[in-house]
């Protein structure tokens, strides 16, 4: 299998950064952006069709030599197609989404100035300083980058882009070669235990598994609600528009990336020094998760579900999982993991999220909640209980009792 990893490095703060402020935000990459979006609208509007991206390409190579568009000859001529590229990945989904009768998904559109973040480079454009591979030319000009790790594979892609802060980062989108995901000797640096485990994510035990050992989230953004409320408050006083309202902005978005990486951060060590997901690829070989409807989530939960950052945790530990030959596999959101008693099948369908713990009518035992919920989606029970489903007189639904399944025979749902 094809593998591709990106290496973002920062670019160390000088005058010459200007010149890439520039080319992000002042005008350039975004005004030639807007400039192709009112192209698109103007064709339809004329035509009732779609622009081909390749005529517009050839259009805007015409066009840099027309007066009043020199400007556009100072890209390079593959970021130039990249804004054609963006709009027309745009375009595509929109009309994709629109067959599937999806409404939420609008057109692209003109964009503000200030919010253009990004420009990409492929074949040509930049330069990688062989000498000590931390310098990278762009447009004639030199940059220093923070090289904190080395560049791996074939250099495919590089996208310079700047944060809410200022600071600009130059990201390196690598080939690395063929990696056989099955062949665990050639990439594996944990030993094989055997063993399998399953996780259970909650807004109150950030994850707890079939053991009974649980993880407790610091809530970073709960802690840094003081910060982030006096940066608010002091860009309200602030003028739209004037240095002190863009300066009072930066420093708010400063607080919410300090909280950001504090959260990454933690999750990365909420184990051990070596790392949370590091940790859990020590000890299992095949891990066991829920496939979250996490939007769904927020909308009844809102920002603690985001706070908690289960997503991003999970793409953590998939990464060191599958580098070290391991797997993580996904029951489906529709599992019955949290009241289906594990012991005896028994399901309650009067569970709410305040019984954290419950007493099973069936066989006595009283039940918790998150741990039961690991073993259900380690085990995947639920998957025979359904089949055995009776109904009694009082119409209170009742599992019987089925064999448990062996964790390594249980499919993914």
């Amino acid at each position: 299998m094809r593998m591709f990893k990106q290496f973002t490095y920062k670019i160390y703060r000088k005058p010459k950064n200007k010149h890439l402020h520039r080319l992000v935000a002042m005008r350039l990459h975004a005004r030639l952006y807007n400039h192709c979006i009112a192209l698109h609208k103007r064709y339809y509007r004329l035509t009732g069709r779609h622009l081909n991206q390749y005529v517009l390409m050839r259009h805007i190579t015409k066009l840099k030599q027309r007066a009043g568009f020199e400007w556009i000859g100072e890209l390079g001529s593959q970021s130039v197609q990249d804004v054609i590229q963006r709009i027309e990945r745009g375009y595509a989904l929109f009309f994709k989404e629109t067959k599937r009768g999806n409404k939420r998904i609008r057109p692209p559109s003109f964009k503000k100035v200030r919010k253009y973040h990004s420009f990409t480079l492929k074949q040509t454009g930049w330069t990688l300083r062989v000498v000590a591979d931390d310098i990278i030319r762009i447009d004639g000009r030199t940059h220093k980058f923070a090289l904190s790790r080395p560049i791996e594979g074939q250099i495919k892609t590089v996208i310079i882009k700047r944060d809410a802060v200022g600071d600009f980062w130059v990201c390196f989108a690598c080939d690395v070669g063929d990696v056989d995901r099955d062949a665990t000797c050639c990439v594996s640096t944990i030993a094989a235990t055997g063993n399998t485990g399953g996780m259970d994510f909650g807004l109150k035990t950030f994850l707890t598994f079939d053991d009974g050992s649980a993880i407790q989230s610091p809530e970073f953004f709960k802690q840094g609600s003081r910060l982030i409320g006096a940066a608010n408050r002091s860009l309200a006083r602030k003028q739209v528009g004037s240095k002190n309202h863009s300066k009072a902005l930066k420093r708010l978005a400063s607080v919410h990336r300090t909280v950001a990486r504090q959260r990454e951060d933690w999750q990365w060590k909420a184990y051990s020094p070596r790392g949370a997901a590091r940790a859990v690829a020590t000890k299992y070989d095949v891990v066991w998760i829920e496939d979250l409807n996490l939007t769904g989530m927020k909308a009844l939960w809102g920002r603690k579900v985001s706070e908690l950052a289960f997503g991003d945790f999970v793409l953590k530990l998939d990464d060191v999982l599958k580098s070290n030959g391991k797997t993580l596999s996904k029951r489906d959101r529709f599992f019955a993991s949290s009241k289906t008693h594990f012991a005896c099948g028994f399901v309650n369908d009067g569970l709410t999220l305040a019984d954290r713990e419950w007493v099973c009518p069936q066989c006595g035992e009283t039940v918790q909640r998150d741990i039961n919920a690991a073993l259900m989606i380690k085990h995947g029970r639920a998957m025979l209980t359904a089949l055995s489903v009776s109904w009694r007189g009082d119409s209170v639904r009742q599992a019987m009792p089925a064999t448990v399944v062996d964790p390594q025979e249980s499919p993914s749902l």
